[in-house]
């Protein structure tokens, strides 16, 4: 398992280190498949909210991305507060999937920064997020948007063949869309 610690206006002192490296070093015996576990340690900018720091989780497994962030006043704190919600969301994708996921069906995140170059009140495209889609039914895909706790989720169709979106709706429930190249 590779360990990542980022820190955004924070520093990574040792002492931090080895504590993150203590909370999450747990994990394996929960998830054996686990490639690569990233943490980010911020320090949030000073507005009317009591939390100053946030611990941010995200764990690669096997075709399996979770998501897990907590804030605290204090940066151990925070560790210490997202580590049982990194817990519960394993503990639910154990107990929703107890198969194997085909083989070669992996998810890569590779975040690019995009440098905004246009000033002016128009929104920007700021980053660019990339990431390979495997095969998975539309349950499937649902199961993984609230495994991550996303509004949206990309993913290749089993049905179709293609790729298509899947997103929450206001009510709650769950639409597609299926592009239509003419």
């Amino acid at each position: 398992m590779e360990l990542q610690i980022i820190g955004h206006n924070v520093e990574i002192l040792p002492t931090v280190r080895s504590y993150v490296e203590k909370k999450l070093g747990k994990i394996n015996r929960h998830l054996p498949n686990v490639k690569t576990v990233k943490i980010e340690l911020m320090e949030l900018k000073a507005r009317a909210t009591k939390f100053r720091f946030r611990a941010q989780v995200t764990l690669e497994a096997d075709g399996l991305l979770l998501r897990a962030e907590e804030q605290a006043e204090n940066l151990l704190v925070a560790i210490d507060k997202v580590v049982p919600v990194l817990d519960r969301q394993i503990e639910r994708y154990k107990g929703k999937y107890s198969r194997k996921s085909p083989p070669g069906s992996s998810i890569k995140n590779q975040l690019q920064e995009e440098p905004v170059t246009e000033k002016g009140d128009a929104p920007a495209i700021v980053r660019t997020k990339r990431f390979s889609v495997r095969l998975m039914t539309t349950q499937e895909a649902v199961e993984q948007m609230e495994l991550l706790g996303h509004d949206f989720f990309l993913f290749n169709n089993a049905a179709t063949k293609e790729l298509n979106l899947l997103y929450r709706r206001k009510d709650g429930n769950y639409s597609i869309i299926e592009p239509e190249i003419k």
